[in-house]
Order: structure tokens, then sequence, then C-alpha cells
């Protein structure tokens, strides 16, 4: 048995809840034996929520809109670049740490070379982020990669608009023993935020920390 998060959608701060559901477990890390965890996490939180929509986003979605959606291929333009690039590569880029960073070079990497750099792990602790020129602190830890992604989600409405059909979001990559930030969590707050009418406020990081993290101590 496993234990994983199922992210919902939310009208009040911080605009997501966790439901934490437990399911069978199928070993493996090929991609057939992880979307058999997605179907199996999918079952027991719908036996528990028969009403709610779920969307798996990640590489292993068995839905094209979560597929899409992924932070390996969800794009954000950069200004500076005058280019798009992929969330994940600018948050494993953006990364400062005790000993070095950012390493902007990941930017020119896969997605998936950028989050597998050893630099990740020999570097030591994570103490900011960088984007644009401006360093974005840590105090909320994973304020930094909702308000990146998000962004993104706004500035490519056709792949984002599908997201208002769903209200739980899942992400079978993320363990929250291993791992802080995670795309199924920023969907539900992109979500809220949209049918709140205040998304908006996801402009500006620091509107977007007040607003979203107002509940946090």
């Amino acid at each position: 048995m496993a234990t994983r998060p199922v992210f919902e959608t939310s009208f009040s701060a911080p605009y997501y809840t966790e439901r934490q559901i437990e399911f069978v477990w199928n070993k493996g890390l090929n991609i057939n034996q992880k979307r058999k965890n997605v179907i199996a996490l999918h079952g027991a939180y719908k036996d528990k929520v028969p009403t709610k929509n779920v969307l798996e986003i990640s590489s292993k979605s068995l839905q094209e809109d979560g597929l899409l959606l992924s932070a390996f291929k969800l794009q954000k333009f950069v200004p500076s670049l005058g280019r798009t690039l992929a969330v994940e590569n600018l948050y494993q880029g953006g990364k400062i740490f005790e000993n070095g960073g950012p390493c902007l070079d990941m930017y020119d990497m896969t997605p998936k070379e950028a989050k597998k750099d050893e630099r990740l792990h020999s570097l030591g602790l994570v103490t900011g982020f960088y984007y644009e020129g401006h360093i974005f602190p840590i105090e909320h830890y994973d304020a930094f990669y909702n308000w990146i992604y998000i962004n993104a989600l706004i500035e490519n409405p056709d792949l984002s608009a599908p997201l208002l059909n769903y209200d739980a979001f899942t992400d079978i990559e993320y363990n929250p023993q291993t791992g802080l930030s995670c795309q199924a969590r920023s969907a539900a707050i992109y979500v809220s935020l949209m049918k709140l009418g205040r998304i908006e406020i996801a402009k500006e990081f620091e509107m977007f920390t007040q607003t979203v993290y107002s509940c946090t101590p």
C-alpha cells in the first residue's frame, strides 16, 4: 500500500486542500507501472469522493489534458531570452544553493537532464530562486514553483482552459517525503483563483505570496 495526496480546489487561502489517499501500489519504474498507480490512486479517491472530477498532471498521465500540462512540457516565456522554456528548466536552473547557483546552463538542457543534474544534490541547501534578474526568497517553500507554473498556465490559455473542468489534481511522480513542489498543487491553486476571479494576483510574486500564503504562520 501507498499514500499520496490529492489536491482539491478551495475558495479560501491557501486555495487548495490536500486529501491523503491510500491505495495499492504497483512496484516498478516503467511507465506502465506508474500508470497503473495513477489508475489505482484515482480509483481509491473516487471511492471516497465520487462527485469530484480528478486529473493526473504528469508525464505519466493517461489524460491528454494532464499530459500536456506536465512541467516537462508546459512552456513559460522568458522576456530576456525572447523564447519559451519548460517550467521544469526554469525551476531547476533558477535554484540558488548554499554553495553555488543559479545554474542557468540548465535552461539549455532537456527538462529530464535538468531534473537529474548532480549539482542539485552537491551544492547544499536551496536558499532562494533566480528569475529574470530577481532573487526570490524561500520563506514559503513552494511559492516560486507555484508562481512560475501558474504564470505559464496564464500564458497558455488553450492548454489551461480544460483545467476548469476538474476540481481535484494528482501527480503520481510527487512523493511528499522527498519532494516539496508539486504541479498538481499549483493547478489546484490556479483553478481556485480562476473561479474566484482573482487570477490577476498571480502576476506579481509579492501579491501572490501575500494572498495564497496569508494563512501560513
